[in-house]
């Protein structure tokens, strides 16, 4: 008689049926949850079945990852876990008119199934998961969709999250990959790309400080909680001279990219972030939220792509950023 446990078995029958000998494998992880594991020639990554979350990537030649995990994650049935890229979907923070939804959707939240893994010509390794409607997804949200994640783990990164409407009425939904980037240090990196663009200040929102709709001058740099929504989906990127190295993020199908490190006492309140891991860690999110939602017709999709991109900081990049 097994001893195996009930996501064990469930683990073998995955590998079985999608595994790739020697590439991609399955298991159980801690908390129960299942985990797909690929290691080829390019990268390592780890995603959780439960969200489609991404919780590792790390292409070979870099010394850390490019993901950042939280040494406090909890890994919990129905839970989110904190770090890697968690799926916000179909609502960017709280659900209107029903703050008692679940922050940042619930497909975070809920198992998602494997349809389809395969090794690519480049050497890269690809996986599809899905998410459609059922009873518990309508008793939060009464859309009739399907939801895939095509995720290929390579030298790049890239994501392509699609929503597909399989009902008869309209859905509009706001959506982000919920990017953790790990850093050498929250003071020392700075993002561009965003320089002149107008986006709202959901910090100083919730503080009841003033302004709240800004421009962005210069580089983005921090010094204090920054929680921005800016009104622009286009290339941005992360310097980083601690770790020296340029996290680069591109995006289609998104008109915004949030902008999140929640500085020491937030970080502390919410209680799974590690002994200052807030300082180690920076979200750079592409998606589509506040204003930004987009809707879907009936039978009709919506695309959105990012690909997450390394690139070698050099003293040149050093001199330019001073």
């Amino acid at each position: 008689m097994s001893n195996a446990t009930p996501a064990a078995a469930r683990a073998a029958a995955l590998d079985e049926r999608h595994g790739l000998p020697g590439v991609l494998r399955f298991c159980e992880g801690p908390g129960g949850l299942l985990l797909a594991e690929v290691s080829n020639a390019q990268a390592r990554a780890t995603i959780c079945l439960q969200g489609a979350q991404l919780t590792h990537w790390q292409p070979r030649g870099q010394a850390e990852p490019v993901l950042w995990l939280s040494d406090a994650a909890r890994y919990l049935e129905g839970k989110s876990v904190r770090g890697g890229i968690p799926v916000c979907w179909p609502w960017f923070g709280t659900p209107a008119g029903r703050p008692q939804g679940p922050a940042h959707g619930f497909a975070r939240n809920h198992p998602w199934e494997v349809v389809a893994t395969g090794a690519r010509p480049d050497g890269s390794t690809g996986l599809r998961l899905q998410l459609d409607d059922n009873p518990a997804t309508r008793a939060l949200w009464p859309g009739a969709f399907a939801l895939s994640l095509d995720i290929v783990v390579g030298a790049t990164l890239d994501l392509e999250l699609c929503t597909r409407n399989t009902g008869s009425v309209e859905l509009h939904v706001t959506e982000a990959l919920h990017t953790y980037f790990r850093i050498g240090d929250i003071a020392a990196v700075a993002v561009r790309g965003l320089e002149g663009v107008d986006y709202f200040d959901a910090a100083a929102h919730a503080a009841g400080a003033a302004p709240v709709d800004c421009r962005q001058q210069g580089p983005v740099r921090f010094d204090g909680e920054v929680d921005r929504v800016y009104a622009s989906g286009g290339p941005c990127w992360i310097d980083d001279p601690l770790l020296r190295r340029r996290l680069h993020v591109s995006a289609t199908g998104s008109a915004s990219t949030v902008v999140w490190n929640p500085s020491a006492a937030k970080a502390h309140r919410l209680g799974d972030m590690g002994d200052d891991g807030w300082r180690r860690m920076l979200c750079v999110e592409s998606g589509n939220a506040r204003d930004s939602g987009v809707s879907v017709a009936p039978g009709g999709t919506h695309r959105l792509e990012v690909r997450y991109r390394v690139a070698p900081w050099s003293d040149a990049d050093a001199s330019a950023a001073t």
